[in-house]
């Protein structure tokens, strides 16, 4: 099932939005070099190895440029790929194939990278109870599809923006002046605007810990920047009565001693502001 974010709009409103960026008035070298009327075909070459993302993404960018370009898919998201297989293959006016390719392939080759690394780390801690999630350090306005790319590699979507749930870090903490101020004023406010949200509350220490424990009244509680020790008591203190989410400078060296620690999440800002993408082209044919 897709995350309730990937509307059709939002897609549609993403897609429009760097055609514009990207064409403009228009594509001029195609536009100047293609004769009119010319046909062509061009195979979606896969050069690395790891889980293919934006297949169905591709699909819509190549079908919104032009409804006469066919596309015949041969792999689907999440499916992994090895160097040298094909993609997809696309068909139909030459023009508007030179056109959209860029597109699609800024589009794949981040968002397979972005599943590719999501999978492996998730296979990591498959033997613990532990959920790997990312977090905001996202592109500005290419947000939809990394999220997208994390949920294809089997990672889980935290909070899709500042708007479908509370957390409240150590700054918010600090400039409301201490966590039971800052939980009190968040569900007063919550309260007056009619508003049913998750709230997550950050933990420096195991005081910080025991203090949104006994005020209660939140879903989350998050782990920053524990040690290992630290963070295992922290997770039976807790017990059944919140999730617990491990966060801050975690690695792939150090997921899985954070994994065994008990939480219930682990978000890694890496898996989107640090990705290495995957070599993908397309090449006429």
């Amino acid at each position: 099932m897709k995350p309730s974010y990937l509307s059709e709009e939002a897609i549609s409103t993403f897609i429009e939005s760097a055609f514009a960026e990207d064409i403009g008035p228009g594509d001029y070298s195609s536009l100047s070099a293609i004769p009119s009327g010319k046909t062509g075909h061009a195979k979606l070459l896969i050069k690395g190895n790891g889980i293919i993302a934006g297949v169905e993404l591709a699909e819509k960018i190549f079908k919104t440029f032009d409804s006469n370009l066919q596309v015949e898919l041969l792999v689907k998201d999440g499916d992994e790929v090895k160097f040298g297989d094909i993609g997809l293959i696309v068909s139909g006016p030459s023009a508007s194939i030179l056109s959209s390719e860029r597109l699609v392939l800024n589009c794949m080759q981040r968002m397979s990278g972005i599943a590719t690394l999501t999978h492996r780390l998730t296979e990591k801690i498959l033997h613990t109870k532990a959920r790997l999630m990312d977090t905001r350090k996202t592109t500005p306005n290419f947000r939809l599809m990394e999220k997208w790319a994390v949920h294809i590699g089997g990672g889980v979507n935290h909070r899709f923006a500042l708007y479908d749930m509370v957390m409240l870090k150590d700054n918010h903490v600090d400039f409301a002046g201490g966590i039971e101020a800052a939980i009190a004023q968040t569900k007063a406010y919550l309260k007056e605007n009619n508003l049913d949200l998750k709230i997550e509350v950050e933990t420096r220490n195991l005081e910080e810990v025991a203090e949104v424990i006994e005020i209660g009244g939140i879903d989350f509680i998050m782990l920053d920047n524990m040690d290992y020790a630290t963070m295992r008591k922290a997770v039976e203190m807790v017990g059944d009565n919140f999730k617990t989410e491990a966060s801050g400078g975690i690695t792939e060296e150090t997921l899985v001693d954070v994994a065994e620690c008990g939480v219930d999440f682990i978000s890694m800002g890496a898996l989107t502001h640090s990705v290495q993408s995957m070599d993908i082209s397309l090449k006429a044919f």
